[in-house]
């Protein structure tokens, strides 16, 4: 068959399962594999292993520099330091752990020789971008979570790549074990030397040469595309698998400088890696043979047992030690490591080796496991990732806000700088489609009726805010919250002043309009400095509010608050007993007090996370 007709294939299959995936909030990656077993050999036939010669690794390897450049490119240092420990640990006892656990688990269950069991192990610690960013599209998690399994992700599909080939040149090619580290370090060092000496030379091409203001932002998209490949195909022509470093590499060092049209650049690679993930899933998953993954027998299944159900939760268990991360959450990361298509890709071409070399029964082995792992923790794991968030309960309670425009808008866009869980409401269908083109989940239907607030998932909603420009929606929005759908709490926007009985007579609270705008100007008149601080909200600065418990604070005074908390964060205000003032240096903290820090945006998130790790 001709290739043409069945690349054109498989990205139109692909592109259908990410849009299906989209409106049903699956993960894509199941609706890709499923499609790849489909139309591979074992299906339809329409996809063979002889379909693309030998071009299949080097499309693969392409693809795969694509998709770990747009996963490390979103890896920003303040991103990174929402959970510093738990990735510290992920990606090197985490990664430990499921090395020598797995390698463990197949040479006990399959009987094979040590260094195939190693091979498999090495293989088996990533994860990766193309398994973990389709389950992120699906479900929201809390910051550090999200930040835990994208970086995992990212810097065990690295640490894979390299070990494995270092124990396949050292263990089945011939030489000398005893040089595994220093063929990883030498290897590792090389890929991160060449992407970051790329990552320098694509920062000067986009920042020190201009390029014409038309051109400069798709220049710019270009460009930084063009620094992932080569900086993947130069580390391959050094060193074979270390481009998956050098591209991880180049990634992280340019999504952490301070580049030009940056916006254009992520919205460019997300949309490149949906293609690429869609060509490279079909096409890796109409290679799985199920007769070796039959041949496994059930040696096969206690290994994907031993690997779930104990080596992940252990790792998680010792790696996730954070106060930040909750019970749920480690359990939700336990059950949520789902394998993708470094180990897939590796392990096809180590097994192509070994039967070249003779050793059938080792590369039958190799690809079996690899891929039985692959695609039961797909299966199960991502396809199921929607179900399992909601088991543990780790998806943040929703902020729904009614009204998708400009007010909405401005709200959702601080709430979501914040960490929130937000969904917009809106019955205009082009301001749904604008709201979902910009990033924002948004549900389109009258806001005003049950079914629409509860296709929001407003049951589980911490917040409702009522935003449109119509009092009798707010007000009737307002009444289904707080009566039949018992939300806590309940804000309103208020346009007409005579309003604001009935709203409060509710128990929402009502910010009229006329007023708030009063109060906004007269602060700029008689305070501007502060009002000038209190815009920038959510902008570097940042006001936030805890609940005091007694196993934290109750008991202890400000003064040891203060001693606590980083520089760049002050305690403003304490409300008790419905009243609010500012405290002293001895102010002795009660059970049940709001305490509201003030200060630099990054401070007042780390004071709030070390005392209400889930707020």
């Amino acid at each position: 068959m001709e290739v043409l007709p069945v690349v054109i294939g498989i990205l139109a299959l692909g592109i259908g399962a990410q849009v299906l995936a989209k409106r049903l909030r699956v993960p894509s990656v199941l609706f890709l594999i499923v499609i790849g077993v489909i139309v591979g050999p074992e299906g339809l036939g329409f996809v063979t292993i002889e379909t693309f010669g030998g071009g299949l690794s080097t499309v693969v390897g392409l693809s795969v520099a694509i998709i770990i450049f747009d996963g490390a490119f979103h890896l920003r240092r303040e991103k990174l330091e929402r959970a510093p420990q738990a990735v510290r640990r992920l990606t090197t006892i985490g990664a430990a752990i499921a090395f020598v656990g797995t390698t463990v688990a197949v040479r006990f269950f399959l009987g094979t020789d040590w260094d195939v069991a190693a091979l498999i192990g090495a293989l088996l610690i990533a994860t990766g971008p193309t398994v973990v960013t389709p389950i992120l599209e699906v479900i929201t998690v809390r910051d550090h979570v999200e930040t835990a399994l994208e970086a995992e992700g990212i810097i065990n599909d690295v640490t894979a790549a390299v070990l494995a080939i270092v124990i396949f040149e050292a263990f089945v090619v011939g030489g000398a074990p005893s040089r595994i580290p220093v063929g990883f370090l030498q290897r590792l060092t090389a890929g991160i030397g060449i992407g970051v000496v790329v990552a320098v030379a694509v920062w000067y091409l986009l920042v020190e040469v201009k390029a014409p203001a038309g051109d400069a932002p798709q220049i710019a998209r270009l460009v930084s595309l063009t620094g992932a490949l080569v900086s993947f195909g130069l580390a391959e022509s050094v060193f074979p698998e270390t481009g998956v470093a050098a591209a991880a590499t180049t990634g992280l060092v340019l999504g952490n400088l301070d580049l030009p049209h940056r916006e254009e650049i992520l919205e460019f690679n997300r949309d490149l890696t949906l293609v690429v993930l869609s060509f490279v899933f079909i096409s890796l998953a109409a290679l799985i043979d199920f007769g070796s993954l039959l041949g496994l027998g059930l040696g096969g299944i206690a290994v994907v047992v031993a690997v779930t159900l104990f080596v992940r939760p252990v790792l998680v268990a010792l790696s996730a030690t954070d106060r930040q991360f909750s019970r749920e959450e480690r359990q939700f990361l336990s059950f949520v490591g789902p394998r993708g298509i470094i180990p897939a890709s590796v392990a096809t071409l180590f097994a192509i080796e070994l039967e070249a070399a003779g050793q059938f029964e080792a590369a039958q082995t190799l690809a079996g496991t690899v891929f039985l792992v692959i695609f039961l923790t797909v299966v199960i794991q991502a396809g199921f990732a929607r179900q399992i968030a909601e088991y543990f309960e780790v998806i943040p309670m929703p902020a729904i806000i009614i009204g998708g425009g400009r007010v909405g808008r401005a709200l959702a866009r601080r709430l979501e700088k914040r960490g929130e869980n937000v969904v917009l409401v809106d019955e205009d269908e082009d301001v749904v489609e604008a709201l979902r083109r910009d990033g924002y989940t948004a549900v389109h239907g009258d806001g005003t009726s049950p079914e629409t607030l509860r296709e929001a998932s407003v049951e589980r909603a911490q917040i409702v805010v009522a935003t449109t420009a119509d009092d009798d929606a707010n007000l009737l929005v307002s009444q289904l919250a707080r009566t039949t759908f018992d939300v806590e709490t309940v804000v309103a926007r208020v346009n007409e002043p005579g309003n604001v009985d009935a709203f409060e007579t509710l128990g929402v609270r009502a910010i009229d309009v006329a007023s708030a705008t009063a109060w906004s100007l007269d602060n700029e008149i008689e305070r501007p400095a502060l009002a000038h601080w209190m815009t920038e909200l959510g902008e570097g600065h940042d006001a936030q509010e805890i609940t005091v418990t007694a196993s934290d604070l109750g008991g202890s005074t400000i003064a040891e608050l203060d001693a606590e908390i980083p520089d760049g964060v002050i305690v403003a205000v304490i409300a008790r007993d419905g009243e609010t003032y500012v405290p002293g240096a001895d102010t002795v903290l009660e059970e049940g007090d709001k305490v509201t820090f003030l200060g630099r945006e990054d401070a007042v998130g780390t004071a709030v996370r070390r005392f209400h790790p889930h707020d």
